[in-house]
């Protein structure tokens, strides 16, 4: 029986996500506590009922972002910037390990990369997840060990505006368009889940805060301002066309996955999983280096 929880997602450092739709990534998780706040180690929560994906939650109406494309995500992170002192890919080796179909899933049609010629690997998030709020540490972990010929890029998720992520999505993908979003990344978690400026719950009061307590892209500005932009033209390339055109591109690319909770790890376009089809945070980071090395192998 799949539940739905008004607010958060509950999470846990084992097996967590926040979202949900499909079959696929949470079936065999047990049920669990009703929010998260910080870290908290819990039973895991079965992926929660997804909401459409949200359309852009700001109007089109002023300046377009300077950088960037609608195309498809970016590539960042430290796999993106140091090919060239990374190992080479592993040799392939199948030991029937890993099965198609119940740790990882084939997307079918495959999608397009951002960068031709490399491997890509995408995190599907949301600074809103509390899952993805205990996994972030480890996907930074896994950017900087995937081999050589790979890059890491992230699509920022909106399918729960009952907990404001169409602003949180807004927020990554301006972020990006002025170049802060990698060494603003750990931080943006931190102030949803533990200052929680950016979040929707008080964190003093432990509780939820009343929607018209939300935090506006005018906070999220002032947030950005500690990394040198200037909130007035962060609001202007937030509330730009360009933005809208990346909002609605991400929620695309997330359909054509079939992603239905987050995190979500895809592999070239071609393959997803998630930390409870993988059994573990461990086992998801080895899958995603397997199915690395098999894409590298042509298999």
């Amino acid at each position: 029986m799949r539940m739905r929880l008004p607010l958060l997602c509950a999470a846990l450092i084992g097996l967590a996500a926040c979202g949900g739709g499909n079959n696929d990534t949470a079936a065999n998780a047990p049920a669990a506590a009703s929010t998260a706040t910080t870290a908290p180690a819990a039973p895991a929560q079965p992926a929660t009922t997804a909401t459409p994906p949200a359309a852009a939650s700001t109007a089109a109406t002023a300046a377009p972002a300077t950088t960037g494309t609608a195309s498809a995500p970016t590539a960042s992170g430290p796999a993106a910037d140091a090919d060239d002192k990374r190992p080479a890919p592993k040799p392939f080796v199948d030991d029937g390990k890993w099965v198609e179909g119940k740790h990882y899933f084939r997307i079918d049609p495959a999608q397009p990369t951002s960068t031709p010629g490399k491997i890509e690997v995408t995190e599907v998030f949301s600074y809103g997840c509390p899952a993805c709020f205990q996994f972030h540490g480890i996907v930074d972990e896994l950017a900087k060990s995937l081999p050589k010929g790979t890059v890491m890029t992230y699509t920022p998720a909106s399918f729960r505006p009952d907990e404001n992520w169409p602003l949180l999505q807004r927020a990554y993908l301006t972020a990006q368009a002025f170049g802060v979003d990698q060494k603003s990344h750990d931080a943006m978690f931190d102030a949803v889940f533990k200052s929680g400026e950016l979040g929707i719950m008080d964190q003093k009061a432990g509780k939820p805060k009343p929607p018209a307590a939300w935090p506006t892209i005018d906070d999220v500005a002032k947030f950005y301002a500690k990394f040198g932009v200037k909130p007035d033209e962060f609001v202007a390339t937030a509330n730009s066309f360009t933005i809208n055109t990346k909002m609605k591109r991400a929620d695309e690319l997330i359909r054509a996955y079939e992603v239905d909770s987050t995190p979500t790890i895809v592999v070239n376009g071609k393959y997803r999983l998630t930390p409870n089809s993988a059994g573990g945070y461990p086992q998801a980071v080895e899958l995603t280096q397997w199915l690395v090395t098999k894409e590298a192998a042509g298999k």
